[in-house]
């Protein structure tokens, strides 16, 4: 088991000893993801970056669920999302911030030789492995976009 799902599951145990109920279905939620990635992938076990991967698509799902409660006027759904939001970020590295991205794509376009919006998915392959799980896959999009011109 990779240090990452291994460190979620003691963290369960202790938020169950501890009575935090709401940590402790985030973490049973995370920890199923993982279960459902590793039978998808058919291994035995997950890297980290696999983790990773499941934690920013959970992340991403309650921040889109915030966003559609509050449009609901529902603050009390919205906040649970968010409080639920809070704990996996725990677990997430992280992120890159906006001067961080911009110097990676500033690499990635020198590096693909990229001069226009047609070049946007080479641009966005040789960003991809730098910024997964660190960035916020609209934003690299976007700030990409404006480099190139588009």
């Amino acid at each position: 088991m990779g240090a990452l799902h291994t460190k979620l599951n003691d963290d369960l145990k202790t938020a169950m000893k501890a009575g935090r109920k709401d940590e402790v279905g985030t973490l049973r939620m995370a920890i199923s993801d993982c279960k459902y990635k590793r039978i998808e992938k058919n291994v035995e076990d997950l890297s980290d970056q696999d983790v990773i991967e499941v934690l920013s698509a959970m992340k991403k799902k309650r921040a889109e669920a915030a966003e559609a409660y509050e449009k609901a006027a529902r603050a009390d759904l919205a906040a649970k999302e968010r409080d639920e939001m809070a704990v996996i970020e725990r677990y997430l590295p992280a992120q890159l911030s906006e001067a961080e991205i911009t110097a990676l794509i500033e690499k990635a376009i020198q590096s693909t030789g990229a001069s226009s919006p047609k070049d946007m998915g080479k641009v966005m392959g040789a960003l991809m492995p730098h910024t997964k799980g660190r960035a916020d896959g609209g934003l690299v999009s976007s700030l990409v976009k404006k480099k190139l011109g588009g």
